[in-house]
This record gives structure tokens, sequence and C-alpha cells, in this order.
């Protein structure tokens, strides 16, 4: 298992979290990582196929110049 460390907290958050812990019974480590455990767990990976849709999504009304006419110019350049 790999060490964190955490710099420049504010004092009220470490009062805060020492506070958790000893309400959960936990050391201010153990709070800690159950806090990010929670934190990470609830966050949703987005599938590469649903950040492809919302691109296109985005860029739907722009002009699209097809690859093949770019490589015919980058050619014609050199």
């Amino acid at each position: 298992m790999s060490a964190l460390h955490v710099r420049n907290v504010d004092d009220d958050l470490i009062f805060r979290l020492k506070q958790r812990a000893a309400r959960h019974g936990r050391s201010i480590e153990a709070e800690h990582r159950e806090i990010l455990r929670q934190a990470l767990s609830a966050e949703i990976e987005t599938s590469f196929a649903d950040l492809a849709a919302e691109l296109r999504a985005l860029t739907a009304k722009r002009r699209q110049t097809p690859s093949e006419i770019l490589l015919r110019e980058g050619r014609e350049e050199r």
C-alpha cells in the first residue's frame, strides 16, 4: 500500500477531521482513508462512448473538413 501525505491543511479542517474520527471510533488516518474511499466510490467513471457522444453533440453544427482533404493539402505543401 502506498503512502499519501497531505500538506497545507487548514487547522479548522484538521480539528473537524479529529472530531469526526472520534465520533466513528477511528484514528485520524483511518477516517481520512474512509472519506477518500467514499468520495471516490461515488464518482461515476464516464465511458469513452459517452465522452465521444458528448463531443459529437458539441461539434454537430460546426463545419467539418474530411481528413482526405486535409491530408492532400498537407502533401501539396511539401
